[in-house]
Order: C-alpha cells, then structure tokens, then sequence
C-alpha cells in the first residue's frame, strides 16, 4: 500500500506523513510540484531520523506518477466524495492518494482515480489536517487488508488474555 500527495505545499504535512509510512510500512509517492524547497528543513524536522526508514518517490507530474503504478487502484480522499473510507473495500496494493493542503486535485486528477471516498466529519468543519487523514485512512485501509504491522501477535496476545 502506498500513500501519494499531489502537490503538497506544507512541509511539516509532509514530514509528518513520512514518519507515518515508515511506521506503518507504506512507501510515500510526492507528485510535484510542491509548496516548498524539498530540502527544506521542516521536512526533515518533522520526519525526523524516520525519513531514513520510508520509500519515497518523487514524480514531477501527475502523468509521471500514474505511469509508475501500474495495474495498482487509485483511491481519492476528498471532502466532496460521498463513500465513507469505513464502508469501502480496500485493496493491499491500493494507493491512497491525497489532494493539496489548499484546494484538493482538479477535476481532471479526480477523474482518473476509480474511487473516491471520504473520512466522515461533523457538517460545521471544512476537512482535516492533511497528515491527520492520511494517518486515519492508512489505518482504516491496512486494518482492512491485515497489514498493520504487528498485527498478527496483537491479536495472538488478545486471544491468550
């Protein structure tokens, strides 16, 4: 399972969603261009010494990045998608991909993702931090399809207690 950003624009969101994929095993796809300079320190500050323990691909273009995943099923997170994330079917080779902090994906960027769902939220909020729905969905979605790590001796220490 991965997780891609098309064009982030806050490092710390970032750096955030990094730690993230390397503590639950997911590479992390960035789809350029993005709101800041890579080697900026927030992202660095924010990943911590995790960054060295995740995959991350840089795509300069969101054509570069749908050639590189092959037969693998874009799933869209949007505040305008009417799926509950908590009702859909993932998949262990899904990409969970993710709009830009300020506006989303255009139009035509939804177009291409076969799914699309949400993370349901009381009416009176606009959406969520960036890092905070990725981290939610990548949950949802590897509690699905049993690939949360450790998952299979959590449940073995459930079972004996």
């Amino acid at each position: 399972m991965r997780i891609a950003l098309f064009e982030p624009e806050i490092a710390g969101n970032v750096g955030a969603v990094l730690r993230l994929g390397a503590c639950l095993g997911a590479a992390v796809d960035l789809i350029e261009p993005m709101g800041f300079v890579w080697d900026d320190r927030r992202v660095r500050r924010a990943a911590m010494d995790y960054i060295d323990h995740v995959a991350v691909v840089r795509h300069p273009d969101f054509a570069s990045f749908c050639a590189s995943i092959g037969a693998a099923r874009l799933v869209l997170f949007s505040t305008k998608a009417s799926h509950s994330a908590y009702d859909f079917a993932f998949r262990p080779d899904d990409v969970l991909l993710f709009g830009k902090e300020s506006g989303g994906v255009p139009e035509a960027v939804a177009t291409a993702c076969p799914a699309r769902v949400r993370l349901p939220m009381r009416p009176a909020v606009r959406s969520m931090n960036l890092a905070m729905s990725a981290g939610l969905a990548l949950g949802e979605a590897l509690r699905q399809t049993g690939g949360l790590p450790g998952a299979t001796e959590a449940g073995a220490e459930i079972a004996l207690a």
